[in-house]
This record gives C-alpha cells, sequence and structure tokens, in this order.
C-alpha cells in the first residue's frame, strides 16, 4: 500500500475515524472524571555511611550495589509493614476489624491482612547514584496518604535498628558466658603459676639464675686456676723426688739453705787454707772438717724439710682443685635444676599470659556488643518527611486526554482499515490498474467539484501510462 492510496482511504473512511477518537477520548475522559481520586504523599530516608561511633568501623557492605536494593527490600518487607500496623494500632480500630472479617471470614492474622493491604499503596525507589530512598504511599486520603509515608520511614528506622541491636544482644550473652570462662581458665593458670613458684621457692627467677650463673663462671675460673697451680706443684714435687732436688727454686731460695751453704762455703776455704798450713792431722783442721761434716748434715736436712713442704703444698693443691671440681660440678648440678625450673616457669607465666590474653579479647568484645546493644541511633536519618497533597496524583485529565486522543487516532485508523478491506473500493488509478490489470490512459475531472475548479479539474487530465504494442492497437 503506497502513501496515496493510505491518505485516499482515510479520505474515504474519515468518519469512521473520527468516531472512534471521540469515543475513545469520551470514554477516556468521563472515566478519568468518575474515576477515585489518589493522592501521593512523599517521604524520603538517606543512609549514612560513616563510620560506626561504637565499633569505630565501616558498615559491612555499605559500598556493595546490591546495598541499596537490600534497603528497597526491607522497606517492602512484612515485617515493616506489621510494624507500622502495630505503631498505629490499626487493629484495635472496629471498621478496619469488620473489613478484615467481610474480606477474609476471619481467618489469619489480621496483622498479616493489614500489612498485605498497606503494601499495596507503597511505592520505594532508590536516587541514582546516592544513598537516599523515597518512599511514596497513594491512598484516596491525602492526610492518609502523608500519615502511612511517615509511618513506613518511622517502622523501617526502627527495624533497621532492632535488626542491628538484636545480634549484639545475642553476642553479648554469647561473650558473658565466654567471658566467665575465660576468667575461671585465668584463675586456674595463675592459681598454678603461683603453686609451682611457692613449692620452688621462685621469687626472681632471672635474677636468681643470674647469680648462680656467676658463680658457676667463678668456680669454674678457679678452676682452672688451680689446675695451672697443682700442675705445677707437681712438677716441682717430681723435681724435689729426684736427684736435683738441691737445685728445687724452693731450696735455692730458702735463706736458710742459703746461710748454710754460705757457712758451709767458708768452712771449705779455712780448711783448705788449714790444709795447706798445718796437714790434715791438725787439731784445727780436723775441727773445721767436724764443722764442714755438721753442716752438710743441717744442710741436708734443710733441703730434705724444704723439699717436703714442696709435696705438702701439691697436696694440698691436688685438694683444692678436688675440692673446687667437686662445687663447680655440684654448682652446674644447680643451675640445670634452675634452668628446668625456669623453663618450666616460663611456660606457666606464658600459660598465664595467654588467658590474660584471651579474657581482655573477650572482655573487649563484650563491652562493644553491650554498647551496640544498648543504642538506639542507626545509620539511617529522615530527609524529608511527608506532608497531606493538595492536589491528586492519579487520575491525571490532561495526560489521560493525551493518551487517550493518541490511542484514538490510532484505533480510528485501525478501524478504518479494517472497514476498508472489508469493503475493498477503488479509490485511484494504481487501485484500478491492480484491479483490472491494465493501464490508465486518463483521468476525468470530478464532476462533482464546483465550476470554479475547472482549471484544476483540467489539470488532472494527464496521460499516466503510454499505451505500446497490442494494447494500442486495441485501443
Amino acid at each position: 500500500m503506497s502513501i496515496s492510496q493510505f491518505f485516499s482511504i482515510l479520505r474515504a473512511r474519515w468518519m469512521t475515524a473520527m468516531a472512534t477518537l471521540a469515543l475513545v477520548v469520551t470514554v477516556v475522559v468521563g472515566a478519568s472524571l468518575v474515576w477515585p481520586k489518589k493522592y501521593s504523599a512523599t517521604a524520603s530516608v538517606v543512609i549514612d555511611v560513616k563510620p560506626d561511633p561504637v565499633s569505630a568501623m565501616m558498615y559491612p557492605g555499605m559500598t556493595s550495589p546490591a546495598f541499596m536494593a537490600t534497603q528497597v527490600d526491607i522497606l517492602m518487607s512484612e515485617r515493616v509493614a506489621q510494624r507500622v500496623v502495630s505503631n498505629l494500632k490499626l487493629t484495635q480500630n472496629p471498621q478496619v476489624r469488620e473489613q478484615w472479617q467481610a474480606a477474609t471470614g476471619g481467618q489469619g492474622s489480621i496483622e498479616t491482612w493489614l500489612g498485605e493491604s498497606l503494601l499495596r499503596g507503597m511505592d520505594v525507589k532508590p536516587s541514582r547514584e546516592s544513598n537516599v530512598l523515597t518512599v511514596t504511599y497513594k491512598s484516596n486520603d491525602p492526610r492518609f496518604a502523608s500519615g502511612l509515608a511517615n509511618a513506613f520511614v518511622q517502622a523501617y528506622m526502627d527495624t533497621v535498628l532492632e535488626m542491628r541491636v538484636n545480634p549484639a544482644r545475642q553476642y553479648s550473652t554469647f561473650f558473658d558466658d565466654r567471658l566467665k570462662a575465660a576468667r575461671e581458665a585465668l584463675e586456674a593458670a595463675q592459681a598454678k603459676h603461683s603453686a609451682f613458684q611457692k613449692d620452688n621457692g621462685i621469687f626472681a627467677t632471672d635474677e636468681r639464675l643470674d647469680i648462680e650463673s656467676a658463680r658457676m663462671n667463678e668456680l669454674s675460673s678457679q678452676l682452672v686456676a688451680l689446675q695451672g697451680i697443682s700442675a705445677e706443684s707437681t712438677s716441682r714435687q717430681g723435681q724435689a723426688q729426684g736427684a736435683s732436688a738441691d737445685k728445687l727454686h724452693d731450696v735455692l731460695s730458702n735463706p736458710v739453705v742459703i746461710g748454710l751453704k754460705s757457712d758451709l762455703n767458708r768452712a771449705e776455704a779455712q780448711l783448705q787454707q788449714l790444709n795447706s798450713r798445718y796437714g790434715d792431722n791438725h787439731p784445727q783442721v780436723i775441727e773445721v772438717k767436724a764443722n764442714i761434716a755438721e753442716i752438710k748434715v743441717r744442710l741436708e736436712q734443710e733441703t730434705r724439710r724444704v723439699t717436703g713442704g714442696v709435696g705438702v703444698a701439691n697436696t694440698i693443691n691436688k685438694q683444692r682443685e678436688a675440692q673446687v671440681r667437686a662445687e663447680l660440678e655440684a654448682q652446674r648440678a644447680k643451675v640445670m635444676r634452675m634452668k628446668s625450673v625456669r623453663d618450666q616457669g616460663v611456660l606457666l607465666a606464658r600459660d598465664v599470659d595467654n588467658a590474660q590474653r584471651a579474657y581482655d579479647a573477650v572482655q573487649a568484645r563484650l563491652s562493644q556488643t553491650s554498647l551496640e546493644s544498648q543504642t538506639n541511633q542507626s545509620n539511617i536519618y529522615p530527609l524529608t518527611m511527608a506532608t497531606p497533597p493538595t492536589e491528586p496524583s492519579s487520575p491525571k485529565l490532561l495526560l489521560n486526554s493525551v493518551i487517550a486522543a493518541f490511542l484514538g487516532a490510532l484505533l480510528g485508523i485501525v478501524l478504518a482499515m479494517a472497514r476498508e478491506l472489508m469493503d475493498r473500493r477503488l479509490r485511484d488509478q494504481s487501485d484500478v490498474v491492480a484491479a483490472l490489470g491494465l493501464p490508465v490512459l486518463g483521468v476525468l475531472p470530478d464532476g462533482t467539484k464546483r465550476p470554479g475548479m475547472g482549471k484544476a479539474a483540467r489539470l488532472q487530465q494527464r496521460v499516466v501510462a503510454r499505451i505500446t504494442g497490442p494494447s494500442a492497437s486495441r485501443a
């Protein structure tokens, strides 16, 4: 179908199209005037994303795209609707109870029925790229609409606060029980550690161990020194018991031995002089010889006494070395025992520290959850409160009229086309060609035109096709 055919059909069927348009517009305008008026009241809330003042932490999931959708679902939930019913005490209204009896026959819960009824007039929309929720409620009464919008906002805030506080209360009870168990564990660890210290006489383990370790080091140094002295005295004793005892340093440095050797040297020098002067049998020579023999005896006695003292000193050194070695071994064993005791004490002290840290952690969580369970503030705040609207939101007469006009025009065109299809007529040259299969030679003027339209009629006389071939002969 060409454009010219379309417009020719509309020109021919214009009464059908106009009647349909007028009918649709009349029906829609009449229905809009008769239809009960609806009033829309709007309130809005903002969801804060600042850190929680109690826990100093950001609310979990606040940056998630699904967070606002979750808040919309919460606001449109039956829990919030039933809280609205409870806050407004609608179940105590006799008229409401009569409506419930009539609608359900007394079956089910009136709170559930009221909540579902109130949700039918609710509409919640989140703002784009912000944390603002717009709550709209529609009703025949403007005051009722504004009151319900504000009631849903308040019920939503109370529900969110309840959803935050109730888990905190449960956690508070749980951490309270855990705190008692942690306190008992801490007291048991402290008692065990105190009993261990008391049994082992430990007051300052590290200081006492340091003292005993220093004493052990001192004994070790003494033992090393005594071992050197004992080795020297053993060497001197061996020399004293040998053939060279008179060359022993103790003998050579002994003043008595030195004096006897000096007397012996003088006596031998005097003997030599007397021998050269008087001979061997002279009384003076004999006397000097006797004196020399006596000095030698005394020198041997003194040498034996000195060498005997070296042996005694060596024995004493050996005894001292053995004594210090025994003391060192005893001190080493004592230090090892103290280290073992200290290690056990460290383990017990670590158990006490761990129990203390666990107790402190549980106590901190208990304090936090206790504060959260007592809070009366949430992260949702009312931004605007709903007020009774002065103009109805529906039906909108102008908008409905425009839509009715558009739909009526469209429906009129469709009906005109339908009538044309049911009663097909020739409207222009293309219809003739399509119907007869013959070319059009000319167009006669419309005889119904006024006389003044003769020139326009003559202009319509035009050849619309050329006659060629056998068709031209027949013409």
